[in-house]
């Protein structure tokens, strides 16, 4: 927990990192990208499943693909899968009280839409505690993990990377931020050894995951167990968040 003694500038995924995957509400987007797959390219619901993995394993997000290979405007597709539920979700007092309590500036990095963030981080309670949002909008519609979008995001932010920290449930998005000198945390589910979460493109060997800092199945945890040591280093040399 030492480097985080120096970092200033608190980056977070938002869907399936801000919130667990057991609530499922990725899931609901997930859906909506098939139905619409489905009615634009007319194609059975089978199919237009295979295409929307396709072009997320290929291009980083389904989107991008749609718009590569079917010249597909990105604002009806935003709109329509970003029409969610988002009810699923309660406010979280303990993460929000971990991430106020955090030293410095705190931003959401996401490969949706910032009303889409705006929403889900309003109703876990933790929408005023950020001071901004990189979505897919300002990233032009180049997702994470493509590389040139992190210098973009670190540049409008304003920060440096090396006194940075990067929260994310895909390990192939830890990547850039790590080569960027960022530090990394994979936040991933129980049921995931966190050697890499990495949906379509199966799991990296540990050999290659050394762009991964630190690993946890619980945020909340591990941001408390941060300021515990920044509180009191000695006492907190071993807290773990696991």
């Amino acid at each position: 927990m030492q480097e985080f003694q120096r970092i200033n500038a608190w980056v977070f995924d938002l869907d399936n990192t801000l919130y667990p995957t057991t609530l499922e509400l990725f899931s609901q987007i997930d859906v909506r990208m098939t139905s619409f797959i489905q009615e634009e390219l007319q194609v059975d619901r089978d199919e237009a499943y295979k295409i929307q993995k396709d072009y997320l394993g290929e291009y980083g997000t389904t989107l991008s693909g749609l718009m590569n290979q079917h010249s597909m405007p990105p604002e009806r597709f935003l709109d329509f899968v970003h029409d969610i539920d988002v009810s699923v979700l309660s406010p979280d007092p303990a993460l929000a009280a971990a991430i106020d309590a955090l030293p410095g500036r705190k931003f959401i990095f996401t490969n949706g839409t910032e009303a889409h963030a705006e929403r889900v981080s309003n109703r876990l309670g933790v929408h005023h505690l950020f001071h901004d949002v990189f979505d897919i909008v300002a990233a032009n519609y180049i997702p994470k993990p493509q590389a040139d979008v992190y210098p973009a995001m670190v540049e409008k932010f304003d920060i440096q990377a090396d006194e940075a920290v990067f929260f994310e449930d895909m390990a192939r998005n830890l990547a850039p931020a790590h080569r960027l000198g960022m530090k990394t945390v994979l936040v991933h589910g129980e049921d995931d050894d966190g050697t890499g979460n990495m949906g379509l493109n199966g799991r990296l060997p540990v050999q290659e995951t050394n762009f991964i800092d630190h690993k946890t199945t619980n945020l909340t945890g591990f941001l408390q167990a941060i300021l515990a040591h920044l509180e009191s280093p000695s006492d907190a040399a071993h807290a773990t968040a696991d």
